[in-house]
This record gives C-alpha cells, structure tokens and sequence, in this order.
C-alpha cells in the first residue's frame, strides 16, 4: 500500500476533512474542497471554460478533451440493456410457446441485475472504474455467452433460470459511470447548464439505445435465428466496455472520507514550517484543512506547501495513490432525503415501460405482423430521443421535480390514448412518438435530482441507485404483463402502463410537496 514519509512528531485535536485520491492516475484529481496539489505544475481544463453562446451545447459538451471517446463506447456497451430482456422473451417464447414463462424469466434475470447493481456501484465509487470495471467486464461477457449458448441448445428451462439469474448478477451500470464521468469532467458551479446539457444527452443515448436494440433484436429473432438476439448485445458490450476501461484520462477521482489531526502552534513541525516558509499563524490555521495523511500522522510540512501552492495556483493537479481510509464509512445514498420516494417513482415508472413492450409484442404476433415488432418498438424511443435533445437545451424554470410531475402528466394521457389506438399501426406508432417525447426528460430530471442530493464521492451509486430501481420496475411490468396476457389479452395488457403510469404522477407529486416542504424548511 501506499506510504507517505512520517513528518509529524506528535497528534493533537482530531478532525475529519474530505480528499480526493485516484487510484489509476487521473489526469485532473483534486482536494473535494478545492485546495491544489503543489506537485505538478496546474493545467487549466477544457471543461472550466464557459460555453460560448455561439455554437451548440451539444457541440460544446465534445470540447471537453476525451469525451468523445467515453461517450461512444458507453453507448455500444449499453446495447444489452435493449436487447437481453426482450431477447429472453422472444427466444423463450419460441422455444416454448408460453407468455408467462418468457416474462418470469426475463424479470428474474432483471431483479438479479437489479440486486447487485448498487453494490458494483459502490466498488466503482471506491477502488475506481478501471480498476473494477476490468474485471467486471470479463465476469458479464462470459455469464452472457453462456446463457445464450445454453438457450440455443436448449437445455432445461429450470437450468436456463439458473443462468439467467447468474448472468443478471455480473450486469453493471455503464450509464450510470457514463454520467459519472461527465459530472467528473464539467465540475464546478460554472458548468452547471452543461451538465444538465450532458445529462439530456445521455438520456437520448439511451433512448438512441431502445430504438436500435428492439429493431435489432426482432430482426435477428424472426430473420436470423430465435437465439442470435443474445450473442450481439454480448459482442457489443465486450467491444464498448474493453474501450471504455482503457480511457484513464477522463476516469474520476476515488473520493474518500479521511480523519485527520489539526497540529497545534506548538508543534515542532509546524515552528519549522512557519520559520522556512515564511507563513504567519493565520496562514498556519488556513492549512489545517489541507493537512496530508498517512498511517494516522499529520504531514504539517507538506500541508504548509499546499497552502503556499493553492495562493499561486488554484488549478494544480493532485495525485494519491491507495490512500488508507481511517474516517467513518460513507453514509448510504439511501439515508439521504428525497431519493426513496424518486426510487419509488422510477419503479412503477419503468413497469410502464416492460407492460407496453410485451402487450405490442403479443399485438404484432396476434395480427401476423412480427417483423414490424422492432420498429413499432423504437417509435417510443424515437420519440423519447428527441424529447431528450430538446430538453437538453431548453433552460425550464421551477425545479427538477416540478418538470418530472409535468412530464408525468403528459404521459399518463398519452398512454390512454394508446390504449383506445391498438390494432392501427399508424395511429399507435404516431401516438407512440408523441408520447415518447415526455421520457427521456424524467429521466434527465431523476438524474438531476440524484447529482443535487448525493455528495459527489457516491454519485456513482446515487445513479446506479436509479438505474436498479427502473430495472426492478421493469422486471414486475413484464412478470405482470406476461401473466395478463395469458389469461386476457392485448388489449387488457395496456391497461397496465396506463394504470402505473398514473401510479407514478402521484408519488411524484408527493416527492415534489416533500422537496418544497424541505426547502422551506431551510429557508427558515
């Protein structure tokens, strides 16, 4: 482990300050308060500049030195999340003729990703997301790849289950790292609107995402072969994840919760640092949050130097390496007000999501038109993609909650009239676009919410947080969904997303009433 030279002599008063360490040398690391290492000389980041108001926020956001790069091979790494439920369901159905069995099947592989994928979450936060991802990516590709040749040999369905299962739990969130590292790389209260420009961007990746994954899938499904659906979302996540993991530049800091000791203006090591460095004892307090750590001692020397670099400097990098953490554990994501009931929000919302899939598939398959399944699928994308662009660069005024009930409530009616247009493609896909347009903006807003609650060395988890709460969601609507149709039919199954659609504008505007109460709260 990592071991810094033992400058102090002696402990005083006991303190807790938070640092930032990276593991896999990051090429901008920095102090969480701001106060710069005195190691390197300072390069001032593309990300700090303001946006110019002359060219896109979108354009802007690929200024950013590497951004292209992560933001690209995130997206090919998420294909699975379109493509492996759906491709259960169809393959399952296949094989077996049965709606209820494809649906279990499919929710139990989600609930088994959506178990772990806050604990994944919660290693990338802590040991960095190379050093974990690496590893997690071999694990996911491998339990992929044999699910999918165990189902094209058709081996028994209770040891299908077990894989399934087995392979939900090596699936890890490459949205949320994705987001994670644009929060990483626009930092700062100056960038604030082109993290939010981000964050609508990846909301229409994933959207960008469905419309591809569902055409595809169906496609390969009824044209190629009722299992390859499950060996290209492998293929694309092994290719995207590899590239992803092997960018260190944009890789965030590990932000850690250290204890630390204040010396006192006796101490011997400090004398000395205010007899060579010049420094009078105001400027000795304004250190004491700067102090460096190791094996519990205070190293007030080099501390003396920050405070002397930071006067020169304030952009300068900082670089550690497998910082031992002697301060209390990181307090859960879940303890902090307002994320339960968005978590809650997000799971009868995402149930809307897997009810409508499998209803339109058992539509299309009833009126002989499978090979048109993909695409009238992606017209809820299609339209959850622009939603999201548009919303990137529109600056709404209330709060994150206040747009998410908006939203909602769109969407609510949009799903009822779905409902009364099944059986007209044309009107279905139009209507499908239209109310696709209130997706990706919820999503962005949830994010928002999340990176506006959550410090930021657990923000990873906060976002993986809303991810394993839409795949819980999702995993019910298709167990629900798959039932329904078994006893009823299509038109009884849309019901479904009407019915947790509205669920969700209630929890959301009790979300929304406790936030303002919150808020009130502080102000007084």
């Amino acid at each position: 482990m990592f071991r810094i030279p033992r400058l102090a002599r002696r402990r005083s008063t006991a303190a807790s300050a938070t640092f930032a360490a990276s593991r896999d040398k990051p090429s901008d690391g920095k102090f969480a308060d701001g106060v710069s290492s005195h190691r390197r000389p300072a390069s001032k980041p593309a990300a700090s500049n303001p946006s110019t108001g002359g060219s896109s926020p979108y354009a802007e956001l690929f200024t950013v030195p590497g951004s292209k790069a992560f933001c690209l091979s995130g997206a090919v790494a998420r294909l699975p999340m379109s493509m492996m439920s759906l491709g259960i369901v169809l393959a399952l159905n296949h094989l077996h003729g049965n709606w209820t069995t494809a649906g279990t099947m499919s929710a139990a592989y989600i609930l088994a990703l959506a178990a772990v994928t806050p604990l994944y979450a919660r290693l990338f936060d802590r040991f960095g997301q190379r050093r974990v991802g690496r590893v997690a990516l071999v694990l996911q590709v491998i339990a992929m790849l044999v699910f999918a040749f165990a189902a094209l040999l058709r081996v028994p369905i209770a040891l299908l289950f077990a894989l399934a299962v087995l392979m939900g739990l090596t699936q890890f969130s490459f949205g949320a790292l994705v987001r994670t590292r644009w929060a990483y790389a626009l930092r700062g209260p100056a960038n604030a609107k082109r993290l939010n420009t981000a964050y609508a961007l990846e909301s229409a990746i994933d959207e960008m995402v469905f419309i591809l994954g569902p055409i595809l899938a169906a496609f390969l499904a009824t044209s190629v072969h009722p299992v390859s659906q499950l060996f290209v979302p492998t293929l694309a996540c092994g290719i995207g994840g590899a590239v992803f993991f092997s960018l260190k530049g944009t890789q965030p800091s590990v932000v850690e919760m250290v204890e630390v000791t204040a010396a006192s203006h006796d101490d011997v090591d400090v004398r000395d640092a205010m007899s060579n460095g010049g420094v009078g004892n105001a400027d000795v307090d304004n250190t004491a949050a700067a102090i460096t750590v190791a094996n519990g001692t205070v190293a007030t020397a080099a501390a003396a130097e920050n405070a002397a670099a930071k006067n020169a400097t304030e952009s300068a990098e900082f670089s550690i390496h497998q910082l031992h953490r002697h301060g209390p554990r990181p307090k859960s994501v879940l303890l902090y007000q307002g994320i339960l009931p968005l978590l809650l929000v997000f799971v009868t919302f995402n149930m809307s999501f897997s009810a409508f899939d499998v209803s339109v598939t058992a539509m299309m398959k009833a009126m002989g038109r499978e090979q048109l399944l993909g695409l009238q699928l992606a017209m809820f994308a299609v339209g959850s993609c622009v939603g999201g662009l548009i919303f990137g660069v529109k600056e709404l005024k209330g709060s994150n909650w206040r747009h998410m009930v908006e939203f909602l409530t769109l969407l609510t009616l949009g799903y009822v009239l779905i409902r009364f247009a099944m059986g007209n493609l044309i009107l279905l896909g139009f209507l499908s676009v239209l109310s696709g347009l209130c997706v990706a903006p919820v999503f962005a807003t949830g994010n928002l919410i999340v990176k506006n609650t959550v410090p930021s060395r657990s923000l990873t988890e906060g976002l993986s947080w809303i991810t394993t709460a839409g795949q819980v969601g999702a995993s019910l609507g298709s167990t629900f969904g798959g039932i329904v149709l078994d006893v009823a039919d299509y038109h009884t199954g849309m019901l479904l997303p009407c019915a947790t659609t509205f669920v969700t504008l209630v929890l959301a505007v009790m979300g929304w009433t406790l936030a303002r109460r919150r808020a009130a709260k502080a102000q007084a």
